[in-house]
């Protein structure tokens, strides 16, 4: 055999270069993602104008898009936009969908420290609020949830804020993002750091207060997604501390 010649020494097996895109491919990628996310919403608004036989305008499209039924339709539409367009970067890739994203189920354990970890996290800022007399959550957030409420459409948005939502921003925050970035020059600390960033900039309806505090549960996310690499963790997580907010917001809140 050629592996006992000493003149023939036996062949070595490089291992393959993972098919990802680094620092500037995950950026413009991401870019797209989140137009993709952009207009997904925009055209579940633009359906429901049509529908009703409305001038197709911004005017039109500005009244309906306030509804909270149109509001749930929009965050639902955005997510098979960024499957698609985060399916296609990674496609190009010829990586596996499931591989690149870590769609990995996690472990009872890892769950559990995730979700001690959230808890501490939002009852630390409650705390916060209280000592300065601020309101727990945003007043045009509440307004919305109950109007919801008292016009049918609780579980449109339940299912819209709770299930569609995180979907939609984890696969781009600490799917793609994180996955590409932490395989460039940031490395693991700056595609937490950097990933969490731009998912609080999706948040800019909010002020600098609850932005931070969107921040602060970003990188605990982004902790947890490294830690497990699991994306459906994350996923799990984005759902429960959103479900919460939505069910104690429309049902409990005063």
């Amino acid at each position: 055999m050629d592996s006992l010649d000493p003149d023939l020494p036996p062949l070595t097996v490089t291992p393959a270069t993972p098919r990802v895109w680094k620092f500037w491919g995950t950026a413009l990628w991401g870019l797209f993602i989140f137009a993709a996310m952009f207009v997904g919403q925009i055209g579940g608004v633009v359906l429901l104008v049509a529908l009703r036989g409305l001038p197709l305008d911004l005017e039109s499209v500005q009244a309906v898009g306030r509804e909270p039924q149109a509001l749930a339709l929009s965050v639902t539409m955005g997510l098979p936009a960024t499957l698609a367009a985060a399916w296609l970067a990674i496609r190009i890739k010829k990586a596996s969908f499931a591989d690149y994203l870590a769609l990995h189920w996690p472990s009872l354990k890892q769950i559990l420290l995730g979700a001690v970890g959230l808890i501490l996290i939002v009852l630390a800022w409650e705390i916060v609020s209280r000592s300065l007399g601020r309101e727990a959550t945003p007043g045009f957030m509440t307004d919305l949830l109950k109007t919801g409420r008292d016009k049918g459409a609780a579980l449109l948005l339940l299912f819209a804020f709770s299930v569609a939502a995180p979907m939609s921003e984890e696969v781009l925050a600490r799917g793609f993002l994180y996955r590409g970035w932490s395989a460039s020059f940031l490395r693991v600390p700056g595609a937490i750091i950097l990933s969490s960033l731009l998912w609080t900039v999706v948040h800019l309806q909010y002020d600098l207060y609850f932005l931070a505090e969107v921040f602060a549960i970003g990188v605990w996310f982004g902790y947890m997604r490294y830690r497990a690499n699991s994306l459906w963790l994350t996923i799990i997580l984005h759902a429960l501390n959103n479900m919460t907010a939505v069910v104690l917001t429309m049902w409990l809140g005063s």
